[in-house]
């Protein structure tokens, strides 16, 4: 075997010929005028030369990197770029020199020429692209500026747009591992497919197979934009290192027929697989995520038809901890809204009289949170607590009359109350006289609106009635008739932000936004603290209570029964502690001892995205 020094101002290079012969990779970082040098000696190794056009010949060559990134390399990661934000020592030590502008811009100048660049954008799609862009050159300059204005950006990189942007993944895709994808044909090979990922102590999945995407319905595998945008929130709201986190699309086909007649179509070009080869993939997999990542992995299910979900989190939820935000997190933002406003309504949470409106499981989810949560607090059992919960469907008021089991979705059922035939919203509001009106419908247009009637008659049999019209496709009453025909008692939640509303006397008031992004990036910071094998409905109760505990007086006496987004990394935190010390009560936190002070544990595990200086 061959072995040779080069020196090459003052940096040794050994380079063994032999392994290169067999193809081995470098164990050694290049640097400087080295770099050339050792090209050549990979090139001779492997049958290349330095001409580009001797390429064409279609000889196999193999890739390699260097384990320390400098000059060019460095520029082109993600992870460690910081564009103008090099310092002039750092330029010549890394060999940047040269390849950048003279000018040195701090990151907080960067942040205000970004945002100049997004407000000029003229839709939301354009600056969901133009942010997509900067995440895949600029790492932390992107967490930075969807931190510092999240108010502003959720809409954009989160619902509506994101849904949007999955419609035309298609058409905008990049061959950048923004996510891994699994095909039924992969089956007997997952656990090494998960070794291709790039992390390798990765401790948050938020999986998908793209079949209910909102009121899109099922978009295949263009809908993995959401697990990217949901890890995005998780990293800004939550403080969970963007290293630690991988998006996951499982795809078993579409039944759109516009995808697959599609030539820019990128997934599995078959009508969506079902049944047992569908649960057969989905338990290899995440055995192979346990196998992989260990049992306190956190897996999140997004955009799953809700039998598959509740499959899944059934069968898994021993496993490790895992949940879906469209149900659970959903749910407990819904519950973290009614506790916050206690103080305004008066009473407790068992007293409240809620009705559901919508079609879809998601609104039982909400239920039978509230339900767990009353039954939690008081000495009643959940059966007593459901009692005072209703579900309105597109036929009207559900009861025991219209049905049984055979003609009633199950989901329903525990809701299935004895009670009058009542066709429509408004007769059932008369006869059940709601303090709390939830509207929710996951596809398609809500079954009843909340019309002027409805909402008088809510307001003439509770003094401060609360309002979630939370239907993504079209909400069930603007804010302004929310407030208007109850006299400006009401307190409303909407899905997306919604600006103030002026009532007649002149008096502003402001509607809240009903988010999930309030409860699942703080769920996961408390298990990864905890290192918690289980999630639990207690925890998602300790969460919402922890939220609503956020919301102050002032924020209260404007209309608002949720804390202001700009607070969301202290909400997380606290949110966290809520989540974690229940992990610990009850026995399934593996991180011992347990921290002193959770909240202050929480804060000091967040990431940060500020720029790092560089040796």
């Amino acid at each position: 075997m061959l072995s040779w020094t080069i020196d090459t101002g003052g940096c040794f290079v050994r380079c063994m010929l032999g392994c290169l012969r067999r193809s081995k990779p470098f164990h050694h970082a290049a640097c400087a005028s080295g770099e050339t040098v050792v090209k050549a000696v990979s090139q001779y190794a492997t049958g290349s030369s330095f001409h580009e056009e001797d390429d064409k010949a279609g000889r196999p060559t193999t890739p390699w990197v260097r384990q320390v990134i400098s000059g060019v390399d460095l520029m082109r990661h993600p992870k460690y770029n910081k564009g103008l934000a090099f310092s002039d020592t750092e330029r010549d030590r890394l060999y940047l020199r040269g390849l950048l502008p003279p000018a040195v811009l701090s990151q907080e100048l960067q942040l205000e020429r970004t945002l100049l660049n997004i407000r000029s954008k003229d839709s939301d799609l354009e600056k969901s692209t133009y942010l997509q862009g900067l995440q895949e050159r600029n790492e932390r300059l992107f967490h930075r500026v969807l931190l510092e204005n999240l108010e502003e950006l959720l809409p954009v990189v989160y619902n509506p747009t994101v849904r949007l942007a999955c419609q035309k993944y298609g058409l905008m895709f990049k061959s950048l591992p923004r996510g891994l994808f699994i095909t039924l044909e992969d089956r007997g090979r997952v656990f090494r497919i998960l070794k291709n990922w790039p992390e390798r102590n990765v401790k948050l999945l938020v999986v998908s197979d793209g079949e209910r995407v909102g009121d899109l319905g099922d978009l295949g595998v263009q809908a993995v934009g959401v697990p990217i945008s949901k890890i995005s929130l998780y990293t800004a709201c939550g403080g969970i290192p963007p290293s630690i986190t991988m998006p996951v699309m499982i795809d078993v086909g579409t039944d759109n027929e516009e995808l697959l007649r599609s030539p820019f179509y990128v997934g599995v070009r078959h009508r969506r697989v079902r049944g047992d080869p569908y649960y057969e993939l989905m338990d290899e997999f995440l055995t192979a995520v346990k196998r992989r990542f260990g049992n306190t992995v956190l897996v999140q299910f997004e955009e799953m038809a809700y039998d598959n979900a509740s499959k899944l989190l059934n069968m898994y939820r021993t496993e490790f901890p895992c949940f879906n935000d469209d149900m659970t997190g959903v749910a407990a933002a819904v519950l973290a809204g009614i506790m916050a406003a206690l103080p305004r309504t008066g009473g407790r949470l068992s007293d409240h009289r809620i009705v559901f409106v919508g079609d879809g499981a998601v609104v039982a989810c909400i239920a039978e949170l509230f339900a767990t949560a009353v039954a939690t607090q008081t000495n009643q059992t959940v059966l007593d607590a459901r009692r005072r919960l209703w579900l309105v469907d597109s036929q009207g008021l559900v009861t025991r009359e219209r049905g049984d089991s055979s003609t009633v979705e199950s989901y329903k059922l525990p809701y299935c109350h004895s009670g009058p035939d009542c066709r429509d919203l408004i007769s059932a509001v008369k006869l059940l006289k709601p303090t709390v009106l939830v509207g929710l419908s996951t596809h398609g247009t809500p079954p009843f609106p909340f019309t002027p009637e409805v909402l008088q008659t809510m307001s003439e049999t509770c003094k401060h009635p609360l309002i979630f019209p939370l239907s993504a496709a079209m909400p069930e009453c603007t804010a302004a008739d929310g407030y208007s025909f109850t006299e400006g008692r009401a307190l409303l939640a909407t899905e997306q932000k919604v600006e103030a509303a002026t009532l007649p006397n002149g008096r502003t008031s402001t509607p809240s936004q009903c988010t999930s992004t309030y409860i699942f990036p703080g769920v996961a910071l408390g298990a990864l603290i905890s290192r918690c094998t289980k999630l639990r409905d207690e925890q998602f109760i300790a969460a919402a209570d922890a939220v609503s505990r956020m919301v102050t007086e002032e924020e209260l006496s404007q209309g608002s029964i949720y804390p202001a987004l700009s607070k969301i990394r202290d909400v997380s935190a606290s949110v966290a502690k809520a989540v974690a010390q229940k992990a610990y009560e009850s026995g399934f936190a593996t991180a011992l001892p347990k921290p002193h002070n959770l909240y202050e544990a929480a804060r000091q595990n967040m990431y940060h995205p500020q720029y790092r200086r560089y040796r």
